[in-house]
């Protein structure tokens, strides 16, 4: 988990700093409630990760911070407490703490909490991405990319896909915001993306391209719905992409210098 000062906590401080512009201006235009919500969140969080810590000696991390935040901005309003609660403890432990810990999980807990939330409680509404909170979430992909704690690629294959989508007139770009937020939040997760280079290219330009489909074919769903259930299908296509990029690898080594 460590390689000189890169260890799992500084990749985690720095997602942080990156993640801080849309963190603010979400705070701004939501206030107190907003506040509120994301203390709660990471309250809840903080308690789970207590709960592993004397369970399963299983170490605290700033992580929840992260999770908190994906959580707190996009989970569906009018949960009351009890819901968003037992949303947030399905997440975290499902998603994250049952294998260990951030670093070691295979999908965003914010993704699994959301997606239970969405399909456990369908008829309440979603919330609606205000556009600056939208063009805040840009600086914190630049920010992210330059620290190297999100995947460049991803990124920038999501942002390719977009752009060819909205050229032939196909993404309404009401979906834009949510998908803009979503992708930072939860698909450029550096854990549970691709680890190569043309899966992570492979993976932004699937998400790309289940948004547009949503977005088109899903009648009646609120665009955050359409980001969030993307994103749960584009980190469980992550390890084929991976697998198929590898295959391809061995491939082209083998016509290059035999089976041997």
């Amino acid at each position: 988990m460590s390689r000189g000062i890169w260890t799992r906590e500084t990749v985690v401080m720095l997602l942080l700093a990156a993640y801080l512009p849309l963190a603010l201006f979400w705070l701004w235009y939501g206030g107190i409630e907003a506040a509120s919500k994301l203390a709660l969140v990471a309250l809840v969080l903080g308690i789970w990760q207590l709960v592993f810590l004397l369970a399963r000696a299983q170490p605290m991390s700033l992580s929840a911070g992260i999770t908190a935040l994906g959580i707190a901005v996009l989970a569906p309003e009018g949960l009351g407490a009890f819901r968003l609660i037992l949303g947030i403890s399905f997440g975290t432990v499902m998603g994250e703490l049952v294998f260990g810990g951030w670093g070691r999980n295979v999908v965003n807990p914010a993704t699994v909490a959301l997606s239970f939330l969405g399909f456990g409680f369908p008829g309440l509404p979603w919330p609606e991405i205000l556009t600056p909170v939208a063009w805040a979430a840009i600086p914190a992909a630049v920010i992210g990319m330059a620290a190297g704690v999100m995947p460049v690629g991803v990124l920038l294959g999501a942002t390719l896909g977009v752009a060819v989508a909205l050229g032939f007139g196909v993404l309404p770009v009401s979906v834009l915001p949510a998908a803009g937020v979503v992708l930072v939040l939860l698909v450029a997760d550096p854990v549970t993306s691709p680890t190569t280079p043309a899966g992570r290219w492979l993976n932004g330009l699937s998400y790309a391209a289940l948004v547009t489909l949503f977005a088109t074919g899903w009648h009646g769903a609120a665009p955050v719905q359409i980001a969030v259930a993307t994103a749960l299908l584009t980190s469980l296509l992550a390890p084929a992409w991976d697998e198929g990029a590898l295959a391809l690898w061995y491939a082209q080594r083998r016509r290059r210098h035999g089976r041997h």
